[in-house]
This record gives structure tokens, sequence and C-alpha cells, in this order.
């Protein structure tokens, strides 16, 4: 999926680790209709370069050493800047994706990721301001269509019918945050969501060899279905 011609989207490159921005400067690099115009080290010098040049989108990481990426994202739009945020971090703690989400970061990407991981992100990402920038009126299936465009990115391809990509993503988080086997029940909890509704998308990421299932059998000899995340490259 290409940018459009003349269309070059400015992205800063926001990480503590300076050979880590510049790996993520290098991906961006690679993908047609994005450039880096600059990397900073902390949040300072993200505000700092903010100030000098224009930026359509930041990728962000939390950690950084003077202010988390968070408070910097709520600092960011007191101060009236209006770049968008896609969070590229190895904070995997539901409380930051959820933080993340109400201020507004457009995705959240876990390290380590692939170059494709990335990629995947950045072209959802183009599409969505390329039918943002067209300006006029939209219908409902064009602002769902909006709306899911960067959901979908990175979540499990072609969900069945009446399967949400927002909520399957948000059962990934919490296998992946997991440290170990859960029980469908326990990842209902975490997730916000019913047993049956948890159920459902544990055994759809379970096609898709993303989700294994181990069974342990406890006093009674009835085994508990237990899930944990199948780690892969960039994943």
């Amino acid at each position: 999926m290409n940018g459009t011609p003349g269309r070059v989207y400015a992205v800063l490159v926001v990480d503590d680790d300076t050979r880590v921005a510049r790996i993520n400067a290098a991906y961006v690099a690679k993908v047609p209709g994005f450039r880096v115009c600059a990397r900073a080290h902390s949040a300072a010098e993200a505000l700092e370069l903010l100030g000098t040049r224009p930026v359509d989108l930041i990728l962000l990481d939390h950690y950084l050493p003077d202010e988390n990426g968070l408070d910097l994202v709520r600092r960011l739009r007191q101060l009236g800047h209006h770049a968008d945020v896609i969070m590229v971090t190895a904070a995997r703690d539901l409380a930051t994706v959820q933080s993340a989400m109400r201020l507004g970061a457009l995705q959240y990407l876990v390290k380590p990721f692939t170059f494709a991981g990335l990629r995947t992100r950045l072209e959802a990402y183009g599409s969505l301001r390329r039918t943002l920038e067209t300006g006029g009126e939209a219908e409902q299936a064009e602002v769902d269509r909006i709306f899911g465009a960067l959901a979908a990115a990175g979540a499990p391809n072609e969900l069945p019918k009446g399967h949400s990509a927002t909520t399957a993503e948000l059962v990934r988080q919490v296998l992946r945050s997991a440290g170990g086997p859960l029980s469908t029940q326990q990842i209902a909890e975490r997730a916000g969501i019913s047993r049956q509704t948890a159920q459902r998308y544990l055994k759809l990421l379970e096609r898709t060899s993303r989700v294994t299932l181990a069974l342990r059998y406890g006093e009674t000899g009835r085994p508990e279905h237990r899930y944990s995340w199948l780690p892969s490259e960039g994943a």
C-alpha cells in the first residue's frame, strides 16, 4: 500500500536506546510514503524537535529517561501538539496499554517486533490519513472502516463475522502480558469481558496457531483449560 505521490508523512522516532531508534528509523525509511524527520532520545528532546518542524506521526517509546511516554503524550496535547502517536515499547502491562488507548494512541506495538509488524501499522495509518484528508462527509459504513483500520492492523486476519478486531487484540494482550498459562475465567476477568466471549476469541486465536492449549487436572479429575501465547518473531 504505497503512499500517494507527493504526500509523505513525517515521522519522529522517540526511543532512549540510540541503537533501537536507529533501527526503527531505518524500518520507517523502507515504507513508501513515510520519512523520518528526526530522532529523539528523551521527552525533552522530543518536545524541542516538535517545536522546530512539522511532524505527522510519533513512534514513541514508553520508557524514557526524563518522563514516561504516556506523560509526554499528555503534555503534547496540553501544549497543542496534534501529531498522531503509535506506541512502540516493551511495556506490556494492561494498565499502560489502556492508558495509551485513552490518551488517543492509534496503535500499540510491543517490542521486539519485525519490520513487517511496523510496516503493517504504518500502511494502515497512511490509508487512514489519506481517507481523512479527502474531507467531506462519511456514511456509517465509511466511519466504521475508518475506526477499524488501525485496530485491525496486526490482529488475526479475516476475522469471522461477529468478531471484533478490538476484542481480539485485547485478549491477545492479556495472554502476551500474562507470563504464564491462564484459565478462560482469568482471561475474561483481565480483559473485562464475559467468559463466553473469552472462549470464542480463544478458539479463534487457537485456530491461528498463536495460542496453545494445555489441560490441568485438579482434585475433581475434571480438566481445566489453560491458554498460553505462542511467541514468534515480532509478534
